[in-house]
C-alpha cells in the first residue's frame, strides 16, 4: 500500500494547486522511496527517462521562435490579412482549418499544426478579426475557444485514419487481449466515418457561430 503514496501526493498537490511539474516529481520521489529505491537510483531513473525522450525538449526551440514572431507582429499581420479577404468569416476560416487539420493528421503529420504553432499565433487572431468584422467584437473568448477546439477535434478524429499511429496500435492490442483479431488497416478504414461525422458536427457548430455573429 505504501507504493500508492505517490497517488496521494498527486491528488493533494493538484487540490492545493501546486506547480504540476513539482507535484509529479514529488510523487515519483515518494513512490521510489516507498519501493525501497535509493535516492541515487531514483535520480538515475529520472536521467535515463529524460535521455530516452529528449526529443520532447524540441518544444523549447519552437516556443522562442513563436514568441519572436509574435513580437514582430505576426498576429497583427494575420489579422490584417483577414481584413483584406472578402467573404471571410470566423466560421468559414475555422471550418477550413478543421479540414486542413484532419487531412494532415490522416497522413500522419500530427505535428504540422497545433495550439502553440498555429492556433495562438495565426488561427485565433484571424478568426477574431473576422468575428469583429461580423460585429462580434465581444465574442473574442468564444472564438478563441472554438479555435482551440477545432484543432483538437481535427487532430483527434483525423489521426486514427493513419495506420502507424499510437492510438491504432493501442486499440489493436486491447482487442487482441479479448480475442478479437483486427488488422491496423481495418481500424483505419472504420475511423473514416467517425472523422466525417466529427467534421460535419463541428462544422455545423462553426456555421452556427457565423449565424450568431451575423444576428448580433
Amino acid at each position: 500500500m505504501l507504493l500508492l503514496a505517490g497517488i496521494a501526493v498527486i491528488v493533494a498537490g493538484f487540490l492545493l494547486r501546486f506547480n504540476p511539474l513539482l507535484v509529479i516529481v514529488a510523487s515519483a520521489l515518494v513512490t521510489g522511496l516507498a519501493a525501497g529505491l535509493a535516492p541515487v537510483t531514483i535520480l538515475a531513473t529520472f536521467g535515463r527517462a529524460f535521455n530516452d525522450t529528449r526529443y520532447v525538449t524540441a518544444i523549447y526551440m519552437v516556443l522562442p521562435v513563436i514568441g519572436l514572431l509574435e513580437r514582430r507582429g505576426l498576429q497583427s499581420r494575420a489579422r490584417a490579412l483577414v481584413a483584406g479577404l472578402r467573404g471571410a468569416t470566423a466560421g468559414r476560416l475555422l471550418t477550413g482549418y478543421l479540414l486542413f487539420r484532419q487531412l494532415t493528421a490522416a497522413l500522419g503529420l500530427t505535428s504540422v499544426a497545433g495550439p502553440a504553432q498555429t492556433v495562438r499565433p495565426l488561427v485565433a487572431p484571424m478568426a477574431e478579426a473576422a468575428a469583429e468584422r461580423q460585429g462580434g467584437a465581444d465574442e473574442a473568448e468564444r472564438v478563441k475557444a472554438l479555435a482551440a477546439a477545432t484543432d483538437n477535434i481535427g487532430l483527434f478524429f483525423g489521426e486514427d485514419i493513419f495506420i502507424a499511429i499510437g492510438s491504432i496500435l493501442l486499440m489493436k492490442g486491447v482487442l487482441e487481449g479479448y480475442g478479437i483479431i483486427l488488422e491496423p488497416f481495418q481500424l483505419s478504414v472504420w475511423a473514416i466515418p467517425t472523422a466525417i461525422a466529427a467534421f460535419v458536427i463541428h462544422g455545423t457548430r462553426l456555421l452556427l457561430l457565423d449565424r450568431r455573429l451575423t444576428r448580433r
